[in-house]
């Protein structure tokens, strides 16, 4: 396991070279780690240690390392829906103080991964196979027609471009690391998305996708193994081929079936 400090390895953005850092990166390998003991000033009691060793924090860019690290942990099943986690504690097993944690916890709760314990801390929202299958139909009624906008003026070069960022799906996929798989896809789906040149968009897809890949209480279809997350990487490859081809039949068969299956449908 990689301590935070090493960060979240970005894999892109469209205007990047394919496999360089990005947003969240290779977080998915950062670890809450193990903290031995309960910390100071808010109560700890039967919380839950995500991991089994303690990674110390670079000063600079704490909060966005914490961010960052604390998506993956939400997204690897880690920081388990239900379960509160205090900033002290958190703050212990960083090597950091609080503050930085606290910060980034509130970051986590306008997302809507989090929600606040007065006097405790943070709890993990639960979500169930419902909300999943709503986010997955919102994320369906804006990307796709807009893929299929694009598949009909986006030129075959422009397309061939993104093939790196596909590809980095399937290796992401093929580690067997949900997390890491996570941040690939999202910055697939970002490319793809940013060649429309409305970045509000962007960002509003992106903000629903995220949200999309918290995993259920007690599991179920949120929760896929290394074949599931490899069989949907390869539908980015084939949707590529497909746009190349300005093929809007089999764009909208597989976009369809890409969302279905993020519903778990």
């Amino acid at each position: 396991m990689r301590q935070v400090a090493q960060g979240s390895a970005r894999t892109g953005e469209p205007q990047a070279r394919a496999g360089e850092a990005g947003e969240g990166g290779e977080a998915g390998q950062a670890r809450v780690p193990r903290q031995d003991g309960a910390a100071r000033g808010e109560h700890t009691h039967g919380e839950p240690a995500p991991a089994r060793h303690r990674s110390v924090v670079r000063r600079a860019s704490v909060r966005g390392q914490i961010v960052d690290a604390l998506r993956a942990a939400l997204v690897a099943g880690e920081l388990r829906p239900g379960e509160v986690y205090s900033a002290p504690a958190l703050g212990e097993r960083f090597g950091v103080s609080a503050t930085p944690v606290r910060e980034a916890m509130q970051q986590l709760a306008l997302e809507g991964a989090v929600e606040v314990v007065p006097n405790r801390g943070f709890r993990v929202v639960e979500r169930g196979a419902r909300q999943l299958a709503e986010l997955a139909e919102v994320r369906a009624l804006i990307e796709v027609p807009v893929m299929l906008r694009l598949a009909r003026t986006v030129p075959a070069e422009r397309w061939a471009e993104l093939r790196p960022f596909a590809e980095a799906t399937v290796r992401a996929a093929s580690s067997g690391c949900r997390a890491t798989y996570a941040d690939a896809d999202r910055v697939f789906h970002r490319a793809v998305l940013s060649l429309s040149g409305n970045e509000q968009l962007v960002q509003i897809a992106e903000d629903l996708h995220r949200r999309a890949q918290w995993p259920l209480v007690g599991g179920g279809p949120g929760v896929r193994g290394c074949a599931d997350l490899v069989a949907d990487a390869h539908e980015h490859t084939a949707l590529l081929d497909a746009l190349i081809a300005r093929d809007l039949e089999v764009v909208r068969e597989l976009v369809g079936e890409h969302f279905a299956g993020a519903c778990g449908a």
